[in-house]
């Protein structure tokens, strides 16, 4: 968003006398400004060219022209160059051209910055006064909430009010009270709240004085005639877009704001036709749609050079409508990029006072006919804002007192009274209340960004902390993560949504599951019974670049009641794979079993679905088994732990014995299908209490398992006959319930 720094200068007189001030105080109070152009010649001056010689061999001519600086020798290639001719002079100082010494150059309009005609030198009839100006470019998301700073009597109020200086208003209200030649018709006051406008007569369209081509050219505006160039300035000065119709082209003396018709086409000022949709608002006339609200005008009622009498509309739109349709049409405007920030409705009334202003010196001749038409819903005054100053202060962090508070709000436009000592009741001006202050955190910024935040002394907010208790059940899946990854697992996390083809997949019914009534996609509709399913795809994918691996996740299983909210298990499944038999990975997860809980003992179970016919298990606190083969390529052992019936393993200290203790070696035939802690727990009965823990499990060969047995006492060496006597009991015990031994 370009801003002209004498523009600003009219408005506030007495600012800073150097743009770069201006800048500044703007970067740190208002909004960031990306950098200064300087434009036009502050040395440019009238001259009037007395002779013209030929260069031979050049198209260029030796031009004597009489200056402010006195007569000057120019160099000048413009075809329009000739004797008479009244134009503009830029002082660049001597440079030899084709042998002959130039002295500065005549320039045209595009070079001195008027407009974009670079097809000769600029013609004169009149006086002419140097044009130069400080452009001063302001990042446009910085001011994305201040409708009002995307025009120039909006920005000069900021500079106004930070200063202290004293602000010019530019609108001059005029008598437009008569009654109106023509009506409108609004369908919809949420989709338009106001539409106002005004017809002029004896209109002279032309073009538009230099200076308001200068002004109009150094922001990035096309200059194009005096009556679209008026709409254009007070676009760029109050931030109110406006716009043209020729009379005599409208269809009827009623104009129509409507949705479009399904399918209604426009072609629009840039020449391009645009299909509408009944979403997209349009201003119409009796025959149909003449502009694209808030966006385009239509060409079909353009102002030419031959209109006589316009109708000058400046109206208000709701910005979400405006923002689609340039959306939907992928046009954006300068109209529709201030409409898209909500503007103010009182402001359609001010910006027709300005033009009947602006009017008397671009076209003296043109005639206001009759007075406003203004069509409108209740203009409601915003809410006033209870602001304590005790509040304000510790939002702050500084101490302020009530009548720099007051100072500060009433210069920025706001009304303050004072409700009781030290509370103030703050009145939102209009052009602040359609977008950005609506409550006292909004105030809070205000006086902050007036004061500078540097004035702040950054201490950090005094406030008694007390330590949080620990948490036992993160505590608790922290030694867990940490135990697994000790183990070598991988920790992966998986959403807790599952498809219904994923839930068939593994025995679990649709119909038992949550649905979520929003899923994030169309296949993740069912919240998970399982973490089972997760893990799956996990291998799944891993197996296609690993060999083998290892994983594990914790989350929650989601079970629905018949009343009330689900209910949430917390689970831990650890999965190895590998392309081999399989065995090691199940053995590997019964001994991870072992080191998360006491007691895991592996009984036999029936398979679910997913599991291995003859590989599963149930240790009592969760499930050990191996996926399918069906499922699966490969081999993947399966730990799946419910957390809630895990007993933390709890090691029982005890000294070291002074006294040597005996083992000796035990070969059992295992009978098929027979688990091996069944076979332990039964020699442990017979072994009595002088067994030293459970008896080890060395290994097997075919159905034979060998055990090691350590016998010991904490108060003597056993004797030779006691170790044979434990050992006999044990061989006969076993014997009797049917195990063959081999000793």
């Amino acid at each position: 968003m370009k801003f002209s720094y004498s523009w600003i200068r009219e408005l506030v007189p007495t600012v800073y006398s150097l743009p770069q001030n201006v800048e500044q105080l703007i970067t740190r109070k208002t909004a960031e400004c990306e950098g200064i152009e300087e434009v036009g010649f502050k040395d440019a001056c009238l001259a009037q060219v007395i002779s013209v010689e030929p260069i031979a061999g050049s198209h260029n001519v030796k031009a004597t022209v009489n200056t402010h600086y006195g007569p000057k020798v120019v160099v000048c290639g413009a075809a329009n160059c000739r004797a008479g001719l009244k134009t503009v002079y830029v002082p660049l100082g001597k440079k030899v051209i084709q042998g002959v010494e130039s002295d500065g150059m005549l320039a045209s309009a595009s070079e001195l910055g008027i407009n974009r005609d670079h097809s000769g030198i600029l013609e004169l009839s009149g006086d002419f006064a140097p044009l130069s100006d400080a452009i001063i470019e302001i990042d446009n998301k910085s001011i994305t909430h201040r409708p009002d700073l995307w025009g120039h009597y909006g920005m000069a109020r900021e500079v106004a009010a930070i200063t202290g200086n004293a602000l010019i208003d530019p609108v001059h209200e005029v008598d437009i009270s008569a009654a109106a030649p023509i009506t409108v018709s609004v369908a919809d006051f949420g989709l338009c709240p106001r539409y106002s406008a005004l017809v002029f007569e004896n209109v002279k369209v032309g073009p538009s004085p230099l200076w308001l081509q200068f002004r109009l050219t150094s922001i990035g505006l096309n200059p194009i005639n005096n009556i679209v160039d008026l709409t254009n300035y007070i676009l760029a000065e109050l931030a109110q877009p406006m716009h043209a119709f020729d009379l005599t082209l409208l269809r009827g003396k009623t104009i129509f704001v409507r949705g479009a018709h399904e399918g209604e086409k426009i072609v629009a000022l840039n020449d391009t036709e645009y299909e509408l949709r009944t979403s997209n608002l349009v201003i119409a006339d009796a025959g149909g749609a003449v502009a694209i609200a808030g966006v385009i005008g239509g060409k079909e009622s353009a102002i030419s050079e031959t209109t006589t009498s316009i109708v000058l509309e400046s109206a208000n739109f709701q910005a979400s409508s405006v923002r689609k349709t340039s959306s939907a049409l992928k046009l954006r405007t300068d109209a529709s990029m201030r409409f898209e920030k909500a503007q103010d409705p009182v402001n359609t009334v001010r910006a027709l006072h300005r033009a009947v202003e602006l009017m008397r010196e671009l076209s003296p001749g043109a005639r206001l006919v009759g007075g406003l038409v203004d069509q409108k819903r209740e203009i409601l005054a915003p809410s006033e804002i209870r602001l304590s100053l005790e509040w304000l202060a510790r939002k702050l962090g500084r101490e302020l007192a009530a009548s720099e508070v007051r100072d500060i709000l009433e210069r920025l436009g706001f009304g303050v009274r004072e409700l009781t000592a030290g509370v103030f009741s703050v009145a939102v001006p209009s052009w602040r209340a359609t977008k950005d202050i609506s409550m006292p955190e909004d105030l809070v910024e205000e006086v902050g960004r007036m004061i500078g935040y540097d004035s702040i002394d950054p201490v950090a907010p005094l406030a008694a902390t007390t330590v949080p208790q620990d948490d036992p059940q993160r505590m608790f899946l922290r030694y867990l993560r940490q135990t697994m990854a000790a183990q070598g697992f991988t920790e992966v996390s998986n959403y807790s949504f599952i498809s219904e083809e994923q839930a068939r997949q593994f025995g679990f019914a649709p119909e038992e599951h949550v649905r979520v009534l929003n899923p994030i996609a169309a296949d993740q509709s069912l919240m998970r019974v399982s973490l089972l399913p997760g893990i799956y795809r996990n291998i799944v994918e891993n197996r296609k670049h690993l060999e083998e691996f290892r994983l594990f996740e914790i989350g929650k299983e989601i079970h629905k009641r018949t009343e009330g909210l689900p209910e949430e298990i917390p689970h831990l499944v650890a999965a190895i794979y590998a392309k081999d038999d399989g065995v090691a990975g199940l053995m590997e997860l019964k001994r991870v079993a072992e080191c998360l809980s006491s007691g895991v003992e592996a009984k036999r179970t029936p398979a679910a679905v997913y599991e291995h016919p003859h590989r599963s298990a149930d240790l009592g606190i969760g499930r050990l088994f191996e996926l399918h083969p069906s499922i699966v390529k490969g081999r993947a052992a399966i730990l799946d732990i419910d957390l809630t019936r895990l007993k933390p393993r709890v090691t029982e200290l005890k000294p070291i014995s002074r006294f040597p203790s005996s083992q000796f070696d035990l070969t059992v035939a295992i009978p098929e299908r027979r688990a091996i802690f069944q076979v332990q727990a039964e020699m442990r009965g017979f072994a009595g209490a002088l067994l030293d823990g459970l008896p080890n499990y060395l290994g097997q060969f075919e159905n034979n398992a060998t055990f090691r047995v350590t016998l010991s006492s904490a108060d003597r060496t056993l004797m030779s006959d006691e170790v044979t006597a434990v050992r006999e009991r044990i061989i006969t015990g076993m014997r009797d319930l049917g195990y063959d031994l081999k000793v």
